[in-house]
């Protein structure tokens, strides 16, 4: 069995857990995309395992501009999406494109699903233990290819549209309630450097993505989404992703 580096972008913690359960003992080292990281290779001798989010059907472009500066030389990789339970669309094609970009042979992929970081009601609780029970029968068969010699691990073919779909537009930024308390810790985390640490209570809308990082770990809860924009949000995706989406596996 080869250990596997991995490398996440996970600003709430789902997309880690997913990669977690996929990589098990496995992982060798971790490399978190949400912080900069300078130019690296990765051997060929050591698999890769890339898994980031879905926003809107796509990559966030912050992780592809990370994941861009690993090298690959000719090694095998991992691709793998995790989305709320809508759709991933054109997302496990472009992470597929940008390793192979970088060199690597993406000989397996995969995607899965997470509660919605925005809309909380939907997907609760996942990745559950049915979906860590499939991440292990993936990993069992990456395995197993990965067994065989280089040139009999052939690449996979996945979903997605070429050209892939515009990035989506962010329709607000988080606001701060009453109970902030200024310590500042939302501005250190924020992976687009969008809360100034002199003014952490404000955001440039230019720089955010709405990756809830900043929700997720205020220590008082003092991040929000305007109430209207999350219950519309939830109204539109209880209306198109209420029905529970399975793991979709290529190797």
């Amino acid at each position: 069995m080869k250990t596997w580096i991995t490398a996440t972008f996970s600003p709430t913690g789902s997309t880690r857990a997913v990669a977690q359960a996929i990589a098990a003992t496995r992982e060798q080292a971790h490399i978190d995309l949400l912080k900069p990281i300078s130019p690296r290779i990765v051997t060929a001798d050591t698999p890769l395992l890339a898994v980031v989010p879905v926003y809107g059907g796509r990559v966030p472009a912050i992780a592809i501009e990370r994941l861009s500066r690993l090298q690959g030389q000719g090694g095998a990789a991992i691709a793998v999406v995790v989305y709320g339970n809508r759709a991933y669309e054109d997302a496990l094609l472009e992470l597929k494109n940008t390793l192979t970009d970088c060199g690597f042979r993406v000989i397996a992929a995969a995607a899965f699903i997470a509660e919605h970081s925005i809309a909380r009601s939907i997907a609760t609780g996942r990745p559950h233990e049915q979906d860590k029970q499939t991440a292990t029968e993936f990993t069992a068969t990456v395995d197993a290819k990965l067994a065989r010699p280089a040139a009999e691990q052939t690449l996979v073919h996945v979903p997605g549209n070429d050209p892939l779909k515009p990035l989506p537009q962010m329709p607000a930024t988080p606001i701060v309630t009453d109970a902030c308390g200024g310590c500042g810790s939302c501005a250190r985390e924020c992976p687009m450097q969008a809360i100034p640490a002199e003014n952490p209570r404000t955001t440039d809308a230019s720089r955010c993505i709405l990756c809830m990082r900043c929700v997720s770990i205020c220590p008082r809860q003092a991040r929000i989404l305007p109430p209207p924009l999350l219950a519309g949000m939830t109204a539109r995706l209880q209306a198109c992703a209420a029905e529970p989406r399975l793991p979709e596996l290529f190797v």
